[in-house]
C-alpha cells in the first residue's frame, strides 16, 4: 500500500508510471468520484510529454494521444459513462492494446476479468485528505513495478 499525501505526489506517482510503461499495457485506475485517478494519469501524461494539462476524459469516453505530442500512443479512457459491458466494443479497446498505453478510469465497469494484465491502481481518499493507493501487479509488470 502506498500513501499519496497531495497533488503533487500524484502527480509524480504518474511520472514514475511513464518511464516504466510500454505500447500494449494497461493501467486501471480504480476508485470513487474524487479520488484523484485523473491526476495519477494527468502526472503519466505530462511525463511521456504532453505539454498541456490533460482533460478528463469523462464526456468523451476516449481520450487520444499521438506522438510527437507523447512518447507512445496512448489512450486515456473513462468508463464512468459505460453502463454495459457491451457499449465498450464500439469503442475499439482491444485493438488498441496492440500498439498503445490504455489509462482507464473506472475499469471495473467491465469487469475485472476484462482487464487481467492490467497493473491495477485502487485509488481510496482518506478522512485527512489523503489517498491510500493499493496495487495489483500482473505478471508482465513483476519485473518492472518498483514498489513491490
Amino acid at each position: 500500500m502506498i500513501e499519496l499525501r497531495s497533488l503533487e505526489e500524484s502527480l509524480a506517482l504518474g511520472a514514475r508510471l511513464a518511464s516504466l510503461v510500454r505500447a500494449g499495457d494497461v493501467i486501471a485506475l480504480s476508485g470513487p468520484l474524487g479520488a484523484g485517478k485523473t491526476s495519477i494519469a494527468r502526472g503519466l501524461l505530462a511525463a511521456l510529454g504532453l505539454e498541456a494539462e490533460a482533460p478528463s476524459p469523462s464526456f468523451a469516453i476516449v481520450q487520444p494521444y499521438e506522438p510527437p505530442e507523447v512518447r507512445l500512443p496512448v489512450l486515456h479512457v473513462d468508463l464512468y459513462r459505460i453502463e454495459h459491458p457491451n457499449e465498450a466494443e464500439e469503442l475499439g479497446l482491444e485493438d488498441a492494446r496492440y500498439d498503445s498505453l490504455l489509462i482507464v478510469e473506472w475499469p471495473e465497469r467491465l469487469g475485472s476479468e476484462y482487464w487481467a494484465d492490467a497493473l491495477w491502481l485502487s485509488v481510496e481518499p482518506q478522512p485527512d485528505g489523503a489517498r491510500r493507493l493499493t496495487v495489483r501487479v500482473p505478471a508482465a509488470w513483476e519485473d518492472r513495478w518498483p514498489l513491490t
